[in-house]
């Protein structure tokens, strides 16, 4: 196994490489793309040359496929970037489904290890594999839309944040692009999500349709909920983003306006103290014993009455 981990659930979960695959019994397999023997196992087992590169190709998009023995289906599941908390990347998943087997593969081993775990508590021994394969992907949509909800808080936590007298606009900014990054992308795969399950359902058997018929009404329906869930977001991190614009324009108003204020009341003791700066001979102030007091109580009466009257407009 080349220390790669693989879970195998059969009549119970086998950790490791506590058992090999087995084709004369019921296995569902989870492990990492790394995994040699998974790779070496389905091309002995004539698994088609074109899916091995669907597979193995990163850049490889949400589809459908299936041969005469199996079944592809490679799905998007979402990551959190460590640039950011609300920013989230997508990497590929792959169901394959062959008779009595379903092998689930992930780039990342925390994915095999995350839907393991939640598949675990779902898991039973008398499952249909179609009908895993419909747990398995009502995971990863569970996920998906636990993300959706986390970045709903933090929007509402971004919204009163704006108005806070500590706020770091830089930083709201930053949130709110990455915000819109991940709805946008988690808007699109959903879309393609839905498509991939139509196909899906369209592919399973009349008798396995009718029997996981409301199973995937349920997962269509939360589907259908992400998708108008994440472009309602959308939409409120530009109602967000013009918030924050609109409350930064107005504070640099209430800056100048400020600024202007200062200016008004300096205005008027420009203007005496400039009178008194020109070089005239006979000045009659100059020779006054209290002139210069007298400018100074006009300038302090000038600039006190200004600034009440700026105080009452609400200037300042």
């Amino acid at each position: 196994m080349g220390g790669i981990r693989m879970y195998i659930y059969s009549d119970r979960l086998y950790r490791k490489d506590e058992i090999e695959l087995d084709d004369s019994s019921k296995q569902i397999i989870f492990t990492t793309l790394g995994n040699e023997s998974i790779i070496e196992w389905l091309k002995n087992h004539h698994f088609p040359e074109s899916f091995i590169e669907d597979i193995t190709n990163e850049d490889q998009s949400i589809t459908f496929e299936q041969s005469e023995n199996f079944k592809l289906v490679i799905l998007k599941y979402f990551l959190k970037d460590p640039e950011d908390e609300l920013l989230y990347i997508e990497e590929n998943i792959i169901i394959i489904m062959a008779g009595e087997k379903l092998i689930f593969l992930a780039r990342d081993e925390k994915t095999v290890k995350n839907v393991v775990n939640r598949l675990f508590k779902r898991y039973r021994p008398t499952d249909s594999m179609e009908y895993i394969m419909y747990s398995i992907i009502d995971v990863i949509v569970d996920e998906t839309m636990h993300i959706v909800d986390m970045i709903d808080d933090r929007l509402e936590e971004i919204e009163d944040r704006i108005f806070d007298e500590s706020l770091d606009e830089k930083e709201v900014q930053k949130n709110l692009y990455f915000a819109r990054r991940s709805l946008n992308r988690i808007s699109k795969v959903s879309i393609q999500h839905n498509d991939a399950v139509n196909k899906i359902i369209n592919h399973f058997p009349l008798v396995i349709r009718k029997k996981l018929k409301y199973e995937f009404i349920d997962l269509k329906e939360h589907l259908s909920f992400l998708i108008n869930e994440s472009k309602s977001y959308l939409d409120r991190t530009g109602y967000l983003q013009t918030l924050l614009m609109g409350f930064l324009s107005n504070r640099m108003n209430q800056a100048m306006q400020r600024l202007a204020a200062i200016s008004l009341i300096f205005l008027p003791l420009t203007f005496i103290v400039g009178n008194y700066g020109m070089n005239f001979k006979y000045m009659p102030e100059l020779g006054w014993k209290y002139g210069y007091l007298l400018v100074w109580a006009l300038n302090i009466t000038i600039a006190w009455l200004i600034f009440k009257w700026l105080k009452k407009k609400k200037w300042i």
